[in-house]
């Protein structure tokens, strides 16, 4: 994997992101992190993205040659190194002390949802007007959805996530696959919920388990499986067949350092 930084200036700022961003998904690789700016230039992009070292040229190509680009430059992407840990010091009497203030212990968060933190409630609203605004950019939805996770609070990234994916997918499988007859599970998954993901990200599937090479949502920076809006989305396409509730499972992510992002299905 190689993690790169390209410089795109363009004349329009409207609908950018959305657009290029989609091509660096749709080339296996997650978009890290962006900023935007205006300059003399025009509308300056900054995107930084991981993927395998094999598609970065055609990557590139894509990029270069798109039609919203007027220049565009690549380079290495090296983070800035992290800030030494403070020295400890003698103090005089044998024992050792950090040369920073002290402060009172941070409080334990309980356990609960992402991350380790107690869960929050879902912001309904903001919930509610985003939910049009998928409606019609879809399927060019996972760059408004990274987004919103990075502005949520911890506490409430799980739960709203999962709550929007079970909205999609329930509004997809009445577009899409309601007049169907009822299926089994397996051939639900197969059927319905592998086309569906296939809209969004590359996903094949082995025996009984799909398997998401390309999740946007991975590398966030926390710990534990964190593809919370698509297993919401599976698990609302197969409800929607089923009728009642299909426990998905992300089993793997690779957030955590599997090769690919795995979920499972039970009825």
């Amino acid at each position: 994997m190689v993690d790169v930084e390209f410089r795109v200036v363009s004349d329009r700022r409207d609908g950018l992101l959305l657009a290029l961003g989609q091509v660096v998904i749709a080339n296996g690789f997650t978009l890290l992190r962006q900023r935007m700016l205006n300059s003399d230039e025009g509308v300056v992009l900054v995107m930084v993205v991981r993927g395998p070292a094999d598609a970065l040229l055609m990557l590139e190509e894509k990029l270069g040659t798109h039609h919203l680009v007027q220049s565009f430059e690549a380079s290495p992407y090296e983070p800035a190194p992290s800030a030494p840990a403070p020295v400890a010091r003698n103090n005089g009497n044998g024992h050792g002390h950090v040369g920073q203030t002290s402060a009172a212990p941070a409080p334990v968060a309980s356990a609960g949802a992402a991350g380790g933190h107690a869960a929050a409630p879902i912001d309904t609203q903001r919930v509610e007007t985003l939910l049009p605004q998928l409606a019609r950019n879809y399927p060019n939805i996972l760059l408004q959805l990274v987004a919103l996770e990075r502005e949520l609070p911890p506490t409430q990234r799980e739960a709203t996530l999962r709550y929007i994916g079970q909205r999609v997918g329930a509004w997809v499988y009445k577009r899409d696959f309601a007049l169907g007859g009822q299926l089994p599970l397996a051939d639900s998954v197969r059927r319905i919920a592998l086309p569906a993901m296939r809209q969004l990200v590359q996903a094949e599937l082995h025996e009984d388990v799909l398997k998401v090479r390309n999740s946007p949502f991975c590398h966030r920076g926390e710990s534990g499986e964190c593809c919370h809006f698509l297993r919401g989305m599976l698990g609302g396409l197969l409800e929607g067949q089923h009728g009642t509730h299909v426990h998905v499972v992300e089993s793997q992510c690779r957030n955590t350092g599997a090769e690919t992002c795995r979920f499972e299905f039970e009825s």
